[in-house]
């Protein structure tokens, strides 16, 4: 069965991206001293943040209000996950 055909896939999101995302700029900004900045380096610090954190998919209005009241519970693993990720990524560039 191809689901791909019979349904649409493309309106599933992972609220996780946009909270670390936010978190990411927010991180980076309040850093003074050499940080890597590229393109190259923030999609890594964001790639990486990403795999160390509960994903948070929703489809629909309903399931983007529940993501975003569990994305509150999650704020510290967040921070956590992107404050490791500026490090690891910094240190290997």
């Amino acid at each position: 069965m191809n689901l791909e055909k019979m349904f649409s896939f493309e309106e599933m999101t992972n609220e996780a991206e946009r909270l670390v995302i936010e978190e990411l700029g927010t991180q980076l900004e309040q850093l003074t001293g050499s940080v890597c900045l590229s393109e190259e380096c923030v999609l890594d610090m964001a790639a990486y943040a990403l795999n160390h954190v509960q994903p948070l998919y929703r489809v629909n209005l309903l399931g983007r209000l529940y993501a975003q009241s569990l994305g509150d519970e999650h704020k510290e693993e967040i921070r956590h996950a992107v404050a490791d990720a500026i490090s690891k990524v910094s240190r290997d560039k």
